[in-house]
C-alpha cells in the first residue's frame, strides 16, 4: 500500500490539534472495541484520512453546500496524498488496498459530519467498473488519472422515468461504423456537475431489456454532452447532484467497457453489492456521528436548572442509539471482511444495505429530538445528517429492492 504522501504532507500523526469534545467522545466509543478487519496499515490511513478530512473538508462544509459542490482542488489535493481510488492496483496509480481502505476513508468523512464529496463513488465504484471490465487500454487511460484527482469520475444509472427499474432505461447508444451514437438524458447523478468521465448505462440494443444494456464510457468533452442544474434536494446540499443530457454523442466503440454488447446488466449486479456495502459504512459512521455530536449537546445544554443528560429520558434513549450503532457496526464488519475475502453475497450485502439505512434514520431522529428546537437548526450538524441520511433508503437500490432481493434468497 503506497504511503509517499503521506508523511510528507501531514507528518504529524493524528492531526494535531483537532479534538473538539464531539471527536473525543466519537473516539472514546468507536475505539472500544477494534474491528476484526483493522491492521497497521490501516491504522495509518485512519491517521491520514482522519487529518485529511478535518483539515480540508471540515471548515468548508458551509461553503460546500452554499456552493452545491465541493472545491475542485479537493479532488486534486486527495490525489496528491494518495486518498483516490485507494483499493485500485498500484500498476494503475492506485494504492493497491482492499475495500477495507475504501471503508476507512468513508467512515472518517462521515465523522467530520460531511456529505458533499463524492468520493466514495468515484473511488468504489467508477473505478472499479474500470478495473473488473476495462480493456487494459482503457484502464491504463483512466485509472491513473482518477487516482491523481485529474480526473472525476460519475456513473449515469438513472432517468427521469426510470427508477430501480434499470431494465426499461431509454438511453440509446446505436453503432455507426466505428462509433456509437449516444441519445438520451440521465438525472440524480452524484459527481454530475464535476465529472471528467461519465460511465454511462445505455440501451445498444432498444428492443431487448436486460440483454440490450451495455456500459459507455463517456468523456464529458465530447460534443453533444451537457449538463443540466444541480438539482435542489432536501439533504446532501453540496454533493453535485445533476441532470446529464446526451444529445447524439459520438465516442469510438473502443469506450465500449467489455468485450462486448449486452454485458451491462450483469456487470451492474455483479458491482452493486460493493456500493450497497459502500452505503451502509457510511450509514454506521453517520450513527456514530449523530450519537458524538448528542453526546456533547446533552452534557452541555440545561433544562430546568441541570444538564438534559440529567433526564432517564435522555439517557434511556441515547442507550438505544448506542446500542443500535454497536449493532450495525458489527454487521458492517463483518461483511467488510466477507467482502475483503470476496466472500460477500447479493442477499447480504441487501441485508447490511437496508439494516443499516433504516437504523441510520431512525438513530438520526432520536439525536435530533433531543436537541430540541436547535435540532431543526441547519447551522447544526444534526439537522443537516438527519436531511442527508433520508436518500440511503432509496439510492444504490431502495430498501422496498432490497426486501425483494433478501426474500428471494429465503
Amino acid at each position: 500500500m503506497r504511503t509517499h504522501a503521506w508523511n510528507t504532507l501531514y507528518p504529524q500523526k493524528g492531526g494535531g490539534d483537532i479534538g473538539t469534545s464531539c471527536t473525543q467522545a466519537l473516539r472514546a466509543f468507536v475505539m472500544t472495541r477494534r474491528p476484526p478487519w483493522m491492521n497497521a496499515d490501516l491504522d495509518d490511513l485512519r491517521d491520514l484520512a482522519r487529518t485529511f478530512c478535518e483539515k480540508e473538508i471540515k471548515p468548508h462544509i458551509e461553503t460546500f453546500i452554499a456552493d452545491k459542490h465541493v472545491d475542485r482542488q479537493l479532488w486534486n489535493r486527495a490525489g496528491e496524498v494518495g486518498l483516490l481510488c485507494l483499493s485500485i492496483p498500484e500498476e494503475y496509480g492506485g494504492g493497491g488496498g482492499t475495500f477495507a481502505h475504501e471503508a476507512i476513508l468513508i467512515e472518517e468523512q462521515a465523522r467530520v459530519g460531511d456529505s458533499s464529496w463524492g468520493a466514495s463513488l468515484h473511488n468504489g465504484i467508477v473505478a472499479h467498473y474500470l478495473l473488473a471490465y476495462g480493456t487494459e487500454e482503457q484502464k491504463l487511460e483512466w485509472l491513473p488519472k482518477m487516482a491523481s484527482g485529474e480526473v472525476v469520475g460519475a456513473i449515469a444509472m438513472t432517468e427521469p422515468g426510470t427508477g430501480s427499474d434499470l431494465q426499461n432505461i431509454k438511453t440509446k447508444a446505436l453503432r455507426e461504423g466505428d462509433e456509437y451514437v449516444v441519445s438520451g438524458s440521465k438525472t440524480f447523478i452524484t459527481n454530475g456537475s464535476q465529472a471528467d468521465l461519465v460511465l454511462t448505462v445505455v440501451k445498444t440494443d432498444p428492443d431487448d431489456r436486460a440483454g440490450g444494456i451495455s456500459l459507455m464510457l463517456i468523456p464529458t468533452d465530447t460534443p453533444g454532452f451537457s449538463r443540466g442544474r444541480v438539482l435542489d434536494k432536501i439533504g446532501m446540499k453540496g454533493q453535485d447532484t445533476s441532470e446529464l443530457f446526451f444529445d447524439n454523442v459520438r465516442v469510438p466503440t473502443t469506450h465500449l467497457l467489455g468485450l462486448t454488447e449486452g454485458q451491462g446488466f450483469v456487470q451492474l449486479m455483479q458491482q452493486l453489492p460493493q456500493e450497497r456495502l459502500l452505503v451502509a459504512v457510511s450509514n454506521v459512521a453517520a450513527m456514530e456521528f449523530c450519537l458524538a455530536e448528542t453526546l456533547t449537546y446533552v452534557r452541555d445544554r440545561t433544562a430546568f436548572g441541570r444538564p438534559i443528560w440529567g433526564f432517564q429520558n435522555t439517557k434511556f434513549k441515547l442507550a438505544e442509539v448506542a446500542t443500535e450503532a454497536r449493532v450495525a457496526r458489527s454487521f458492517v464488519d463483518e461483511c467488510i471482511q466477507l467482502h475483503v475475502g470476496e466472500g460477500l453475497d447479493i442477499p447480504t450485502a441487501a441485508m447490511v444495505k437496508l439494516w443499516c439505512s433504516e437504523r441510520a434514520q431512525r438513530v438520526a431522529d432520536t439525536c435530533l429530538q433531543l436537541h430540541g428546537g436547535y435540532g431543526y437548526m441547519n447551522e447544526y450538524p444534526i439537522a443537516r445528517m438527519w436531511a442527508d441520511m433520508r436518500v440511503s433508503q432509496i439510492y444504490a437500490g431502495s430498501s422496498e429492492i432490497m426486501k425483494e432481493i433478501i426474500s428471494r434468497s429465503l
